[in-house]
């Protein structure tokens, strides 16, 4: 390189002035060493010598921009040290350095001078197109010269002198515009000219150094700048800069002469108020000119071609001036909108976007973001528009989303003072005394919300408005959301103007982001899901809004690259794209335009902007190329078509506002059909995919075809396999010779036959008008309403019955490969659903009983086998049936279908089948190492097979499989033939056969509970065992399912620990697996947080959001091993096992270091919650429980849980978000929270002393959540939050039991949880007493009307509703299970609450000292719904009753069906409720007397009150006593204290503290003596 630069330094050092005059001539002597003899001889030809002069004028004009090229690229790399020749280059350029920019300058001003050509002075072939080139190559040689000069400045510094003199030139030239030739300039000229006049500019913006005087301003060093020693030409140039003004190009130079006059001041004769007063001109005058729009059109325009190095180099330029801008004016002075344009042209470049996020926020450019971030959201625009053009890279993209996702302040604008707000004297700060939802949206809807007593800055007031900037903290991405959800709501308004204005930069920043890093997409999934309804609203109103819908269009572009499918799927539904109105007779018929057609016509063509057209071909293109299926293929052809038909033939007559939108256009366009051609056809189903490449050829052959007879009935989707098949059949007739001289020739015969057929059986998805033809089906006379269908004379459905038609076979002998073709023909009419056929095929006699005949027969065995097609004809045979059984009713299938079904089952030919496929199995594992030939044909009949049998687990009575021993038979194959694959060498066949196998083998086991054979688990732990041992990648399926399989096995039988002789093998295999498991996962969880794979959805503890690539399915194989595991240690009770199994192995370390990075990153949810249930399993035995408690589990679970919710003083409004969304049983991240309760209650159960310190630290850490859970059951009574509420009561009622440590520890938590669980107590009665309240909160607070939720999982069904109120009954008797299951889960609430009181309040020997708190108000009022009215004595009467008169109503037996609580649950459940009940009157009677006793012994009130006490429990308590004995009577439950809810036996020294087989008598006598002790 070095070496070249050398020898040719003299040619870049000369530039174009090393070119000669332009004479041919001798450029080809010099050139190519031509004798100017030799080339008169060629030009004496004239056809020769125009056609050679015109490429010698080519080649001529590109040297010498060749030549500019290499000086360019010397200037942009010679000081660039990641080039490998930077030294050369850096060599070179000093060289050149001395008079380069002098030289150069000269060229320009000779280029611009330059005289064009003419016939007269250049002969005949200098014709008009000729001058027009010529002048082109003068325009690029000027604009390549003044982008040297330019590199050139940026690196070396320019003297004063030389910058009046290139602004003499400029002006003089009117920077570019005043041509010598400017009359030839025409349309394609325009961006050159005007890209002469933008470095004309920037060079005299670059010769300022206005980078370095900003540098000198901050230091206070202005005299090193080299303009303060220049006063000369600093006066020279104010007299020259104040007559500019005139054109746009004057713009930027005026701006950066403001600034330099502004900083520096050398000594001048003006004084100092005209100095003031000539800058200020000069800046007026720029900002008249637009300055700021001019540079970010100017930007733009050298973006768009020419040397990236220049364009970026522009924008550094560019940056340090408005940086220095903005640091030295006001904003406000300056033009806002425009001013935010340019500045994200300039932060577009990477390397300045970089600059910016390390530059403090309040200087230069940041204080832009920070003021549209001040005006946030108020002024949504600009601070989206800076933050789309700040996206560079995957790191930049991370930033913004964080930027977005955590705004802290949100400005308004108002224009009078609202009612609900409180302000200070002056005006100047505000107070939100009502919290207020921001957007006026419905209800269930994504929304924002202002909490009360938020403070708000006034930034302007007065009269004219209130523009407030409130101190509120929320997610960009919730608004952006609220934003996009108004605009579908105003699409018809008025309004929907605004509102689009708003939304625009949304969608943009969108389209960026997800351009920039894919992998954010799924965080904004509310934003991109709500496109597609967007494009449908706005593309359908009258005056569509084309940016809008062209943003729209931009994004589903990026969305489809990635899955097109979802894309397709989801478009397919607007009416956006064209669309085949009626099933097409012809390509050329039954298209609509759809919407986007419509605005194409009506909006862009009379417009001439293409916004929205350019979009949609980009879109098309993508989706071509995401090489959909057959079906999405189908719906593009018609977008295809109004390309190929509509635009391709006209775009070039359009109306266009824009010079290059045109050529655009139709590049898009023929990148679309390039795209088409280039379509690979591999992977995908020939039988069943179309081809777009095929269209492309119709419509350049569509005069060909239409001479064809079948062209009218090709339909408008072309398969490759129907050509490729048709001339295969063409070919082998071809080299039949004499094909009518062997038509009777049975080998041939048949061989044309079988072509036929496929080639049918391909048509009959592909080519309904063809196969329509073929089939020829005819309207039976004299039906009405349902047609009936007969064969017409010249079916191929006659043949077809013909060559299956059993009794035929006497005559003649059907090929098997025949009765292959006829077979698969009938199957793909099945598969089509082709219903008019198959009605025919169904009503002909015997025609279940010829198609069932293969399966009659005895096939050789499977080493024998040497017609591999026979086992294809049984597959197909068995799919054909397994469809009509699917499809028809069962009450309608043919009668000799049936026949033939109890014929299948009498013959014992399920056993035979069962056996065979076995058989088949074996052979292929016994033959992988040699491999089999018909394999393909072997899965094909075992797929078939299998599916079947998976069928018979729901259609046993139509299918005649009923007796369990022929179920067992079957079972036992499917054992042993998933055993003989997965249990030897593996290879791909045998896996793909033992996966077939496992998948069956699941499915049975769990529909065949009765069938299976009492010992599984030995073949299948020696499954589970060769399958660990084999290739992991490849058995990672089949390994889910063997576990899977396991599980079922575990939970049938119910086996117990002495059972089960594999337990030590199967649990060291799958603790192995779990510990592998669990390392994986940590490492993968890991790699994702540092790669930023996977952003978790952090709104609330959802699972909704997007789990990047890893390993943590619901069917994981670490997630059913965990499961696993936890049947395994179930079974082993006394874990004799386990324990020295996971001494060998270290499973508890590895799952609890993954639960505790799962929780902290909150991934993983399916493994976490898997792990916690072994654990809590484990927890129920003393030797788990301190295995569990010994390996670390509090350090594990406790902070990192915080992770997984928030806690906010907006408590109510949170927990709702947290609970009316998802079920209790779904995997949700408030389950994970619950299971931890719940392990933290049994692990304390357990251990008891030996836990209470990590419970305490359990408790003080979640102590906000504990409190704020127990205060949501009043606002919330979804399900699953009474079911955290349950957890948390009985975890606190196990804490109860040490009072003296929580109270030395914890005291004000202690007194905090009591005088909540009073409030509980109050609600859950209040709740529970009345139903109808109930029932509205419940409809009011959770969304929808009830969910029809089971009470349990054995329930009964109801009794039968008449017809006239079934569907109202339904409704009803739904919507009273729901209703009955939260009154079950308050009720269970409420017990454990009091049972937890039992433990706050004193027994009778501690009635006298005082650490026991009074916990209930000396009141008897009945419990209120109001949080400000306290738990009194009344609250505890009122839950006696409630549950004395839900006692009563469960006896009722002559209520209507539907209200009637036996007639939901069953007789256990009823008993269960029963003795719950009971529990809580147990409960409540000891609390109740134990707090009474407590106050008539307290000194410290009043003895009138104490006497109001007695009286009043004197009276109800009586009352009580009556109902109470009236139940015992009857025969009374017993109370569950001892059995269901755990709870202490140190009770008073009363009668009701003895045990009792008679009843609840005890209980009474209790209440009776203290009835008489206040009585006295």
């Amino acid at each position: 390189i070095e070496a070249e630069l050398d020898r040719h330094w003299d040619r870049l050092h000369q530039g174009l002035s090393y070119y000669k005059p332009p004479r041919y001539v001798i450029y080809f002597i010099l050139k190519w060493w031509l004798t100017e003899s030799c080339i008169q001889v060629v030009l004496k030809d004239e056809r020769q010598s125009q056609a050679l002069l015109l490429k010698v004028t080519g080649y001529y004009y590109e040297e010498r921009m060749c030549l500019l090229r290499c000086v360019l690229l010397l200037l942009t790399y010679f000081q660039d040290e990641r080039h490998p020749y930077r030294a050369e280059y850096s060599n070179c350029v000093n060289k050149l350095e001395k008079d380069l920019v002098s030289r150069y300058q000269l060229q320009f001003e000779n280029l611009f001078k330059a005289e064009a050509p003419t016939w007269e002075t250049h002969g005949n072939l200098m014709t008009e197109r000729q001058v027009s080139l010529w002048f082109l190559q003068c325009l690029r040689e000027q604009s390549l010269l003044l982008e040297i000069i330019f590199l050139y400045y940026a690196y070396f510094e320019m003297s004063p002198s030389d910058l009046l003199s290139f602004t003499k030139m400029f002006k003089e030239e009117g920077f570019g515009l005043r041509q010598t030739n400017r009359h030839l300039v025409d349309k394609s000229m325009d961006s050159l000219v005007d890209r002469i006049g933008y470095l004309s500019s920037l060079i005299l913006v670059e010769g300022m150094d206005i980078d370095f005087l900003h540098k000198c301003a901050l230091e206070d060093c202005t005299l090193q700048h080299q303009f303060s020693n220049a006063p000369d030409v600093i006066k020279e140039m104010d007299q020259l800069l104040l007559t500019f003004g005139d054109i746009p190009h004057h713009g930027p130079v005026l701006l950066a002469w403001v600034l330099l006059r502004h900083t520096l001041r050398p000594d001048e004769s003006l004084q100092p108020d005209e100095s003031i007063h000539m800058i200020g001109k000069i800046g007026n005058t720029a900002l008249q000119l637009g300055v700021f729009k001019y540079i970010s059109t100017m930007l733009k325009g050298l973006g768009v071609s020419g040397n990236n190095c220049t364009a970026s180099t522009a924008k550094m330029c560019i940056y340090g001036l408005l940086s220095f801008v903005i640091t030295s004016f006001e904003e406000e002075s300056l033009q806002c909108s425009h001013l935010i344009d340019a500045a994200c042209e300039v932060l577009s470049a990477p390397s300045l976007a970089e600059v910016f996020w390390e530059m403090k926020p309040n200087m230069g450019l940041g204080m832009i973001l920070d003021s549209a971030v001040g005006m946030f959201p108020h002024k949504i625009g600009p601070l989206l528009q800076l933050l789309t053009a700040l996206l560079s890279n995957k790191s930049t993209v991370t930033k913004v989303y964080n930027v977005l996702d955590k705004m802290s302040y949100y400005t308004q604008v108002y224009k009078h003072k609202p009612n609900d707000i409180i302000s200070k004297d002056d005006e100047t700060l505000w107070r939100r005394q009502t919290p207020k939802l921001l957007y006026p949206l419905g209800s269930g809807q994504t929304n924002l919300w202002m909490p009360q007593g938020v403070l708000g800055q006034v930034m302007i007031g007065g009269d004219q408005g209130y523009v407030v900037r409130w101190e509120h903290s929320y997610s960009s991405w919730t608004l952006f959301t609220c934003e996009v959800e108004m605009l579908l709501h105003v699409v018809s308004t008025a309004d929907v103007i605004a509102h689009c204005a708003r939304v625009k930069p949304i969608l943009d920043l969108v389209h960026k982001i997800i351009s920039t890093d894919w992998t954010v997409s799924d965080c904004l999934l509310p934003l991109t899901s709500r496109i597609y309804m967007l494009l449908q609203r706005l593309t359908s109103v009258i005056n569509p809004p084309v940016d809008v819908i062209a943003s729209c269009v931009n994004c589903l572009s990026v969305l489809a690259a990635r899955m097109p499918g979802k894309v397709w799927s989801s478009l397919h539904h607007t009416g956006f794209l064209p669309f085949a109105s009626s099933p097409l007779t012809s390509i050329a018929e039954g298209m609509k335009a759809g919407n986007y057609g419509t605005l194409l016509v009506q909006i862009e063509q009379p417009k001439g902007e293409y916004a929205v057209t350019i979009a949609f071909l980009r879109l098309i293109t993508t989706l071509v190329k995401g090489q959909l299926g057959s079906t999405q293929n189908k719906g593009l052809i018609p977008c295809v078509l109004l390309v190929l038909k509509e635009m391709l033939p006209t775009y070039h007559k359009w109306r266009y506002n824009t010079y290059g939108v045109r050529e655009r256009i139709g590049c898009l366009i023929l990148e679309l059909i390039h795209a088409i051609l280039n379509l690979s056809p591999e992977g995908e189903d020939q039988a069943s995919t179309p081809s777009l490449q095929s269209l492309c050829i119709y419509n350049a052959t569509i005069c060909i075809l239409s001479s064809l007879v079948l062209a009218k009935y090709i339909y408008h989707k072309h398969d490759p396999a129907l050509p490729r098949l048709a001339i295969q059949l063409l070919k082998r007739l071809a080299t039949v010779r004499g094909v009518a001289a062997f038509a009777d020739a049975a080998p041939i015969r048949d061989a044309i036959k079988v072509m036929i057929l496929e080639f049918l059986t391909v048509a009959v998805e592909t080519q309904p008008g063809l196969i329509e033809l073929f089939l020829n089906l005819e309207v039976k006379d004299g039906t009405e309403g349902l047609k009936e269908f007969l064969l017409g004379e010249w079916s191929c459905l006659h043949v077809v019955l013909e060559l299956i038609d059993s009794k035929q076979q006497g005559k003649y002998w059907c090929p098997p490969l025949l009765h292959r073709a006829a077979l698969a023909f009938l199957l793909a009419l099945w598969q089509d659903r082709r219903d008019s056929a198959i009605s025919v095929l169904r009503a002909k006699e015997r025609f279940w009983e010829n198609l069932t005949t293969p399966l009659f027969g005895t096939l050789t065995p499977p080493s024998d086998t040497t017609e591999p097609c026979v086992l294809e004809t049984c597959a197909f045979v068995m799919k054909i049936i397994g469809l009509e059984i699917y499809y028809v009713v069962r009450g309608s299938l043919e009668p000799s279908l049936k026949d033939g079904l109890q014929k299948f089952s009498n013959a014992r030919r399920y056993e035979y089948w069962s056996q065979y496929v076995k058989s088949l199995v074996c052979h292929v594992a016994e033959m992988e190492e040699e491999g089999i030939s018909s394999f393909p044909e072997t899965q094909m009949l075992i797929s078939a097979w299998r599916m079947l049998l998976i069928l018979s687990t729901s259609h046993s009575d139509v299918m005649q499989l009923t007796e369990d021993s022929t179920k067992l038979k079957l079972f036992m194959d499917v054992l042993d033939g998933t055993k003989a694959a997965l249990t030897t060498p593996m290879s791909v066949s045998c896996l793909r056969l033992g996966s077939m196998m496992a998948t069956l083998l699941l499915i049975l086991l769990k529909q065949w509970r009765r069938s299976t054979a009492p010992d599984i688990l030995s073949p299948l732990s020696l499954i589970l065992e060769s399958v660990l041992q084999a290739d992991q990648q490849m058995m990672e399926r089949t390994k889910a399912k063997i576990f899977s399989a396991l599980i079922s096995v575990l939970q049938i039988q119910g086996l117990n620990g002495g059972d089960i002789s594999q337990l030590p093998q199967l649990l060291l295999s799958v603790c192995e697996t779990v510990k592998d498991e669990a390392l994986a996962l940590i490492d993968n969880t890991r790699h994702m947080s540092q790669t930023g794979d996977a952003v978790e959805d952090e709104d609330s503890m959802e699972t909704d959001s997007f789990r990047g690539p890893q390993k943590d399915q619901r069917d994981g194989v670490g997630v059913l091993a965990l499961h696993l595991a936890k049947e395994l240690c179930r079974s082993d009770e006394d874990g004799e096992h386990w324990v020295s199994v996971m001494r060998q192995i270290p499973v508890l370390p590895s799952v609890l270091s993954a639960i505790e990075l799962s929780l902290r990153s909150k991934h993983n949810l399916y493994f976490t919650e898997a792990a916690l249930h072994l654990l809590l399993t484990l927890a129920r035995t003393p030797q788990g429980a301190d295995a569990v408690a010994g390996a670390g589990v509090i350090q594990t679970i406790c902070l990192p849980l915080l992770s997984v919710y928030e806690v906010t003083s907006n408590g109510a409004s949170q927990v709702i978000a947290f609970f009316s969304r998802k079920s209790q049983d779904s995997a949700c991240w408030p389950g994970v929270y619950r299971l931890c309760m719940s392990l933290m209650e049994s692990l304390l159960k357990t251990l008891r002393y030996n836990f209470i310190n990590d419970a305490l630290d359990f408790v003080g850490v979640h102590q906000e959540r504990i409190l704020q859970c127990l205060n949501a059951v009043r606002t919330v009574q979804s399900l699953a939050c009474l079911d955290e509420a349950d957890h948390t009561v009985g975890f606190l009622l196990q804490l109860s039991s040490f009072c003296k440590e929580w109270q030395f520890h914890l005291p004000k938590l202690l007194r905090d949880v009591q005088v909540n669980l009073c409030y509980l107590c109050q609600t859950c009665t209040y709740l529970l007493h009345s139903k109808k309240m109930l029932h509205h909160y419940l409809q009011a607070k959770n969304g929808d009307a009830l969910p029809p939720v089971p009470l349990a999982r054995t329930q009964r069904a109801p009794q039968t509703p008449s017809k006239e109120a079934a569907g109202g009954g339904e409704r009803e008797e739904a919507e009273q299970k729901a209703l009955l299951a939260v009154q079950c889960s308050l009720l269970k609430i409420l017990s454990k609450t009091l049972a937890t009181l039992q433990h706050f309040t004193p027994d009778c020997c501690q009635i006298l000292l005082d650490q026991y708190r009074t916990l209930f108000v000396l009141s008897f009022t009945t419990p209120a719904f109001d949080p400000e009215v306290a738990p009194s004595f009344g609250t505890l009467l009122a839950t006696i009753n409630v549950a004395l008169s839900m006692l009563s109503e469960m006896e009722k037996k002559k209520e209507p069906v539907s209200l009637n609580i036996a007639s939901l649950v069953s007789v256990e459940e009823i008993q269960a409720l029963k003795s719950l009940l009971m529990f809580t009157m147990e409960n409540c009677f000891y609390v109740l007397i134990s707090q009474a006793v407590r106050c008539l012994k307290d000194p410290s009130i009043l003895p009138r009150d104490k006497q109001r006490l007695k009286q009043e429990l004197s009276s109800e308590l009586s009352t009580l006593l009556s109902s109470l004995s009236r139940h015992f009577r009857r025969g009374s439950p017993s109370s569950p204290s001892s059995g269901i809810l755990p709870i202490t036996q140190s009770k008073p020294p009363t009668p009701g503290s003895k045990a009792s087989q008679e009843g609840q008598e005890p209980l009474i006598q209790f209440v009776q003596a203290f009835v008489r002790l206040v009585q006295r």
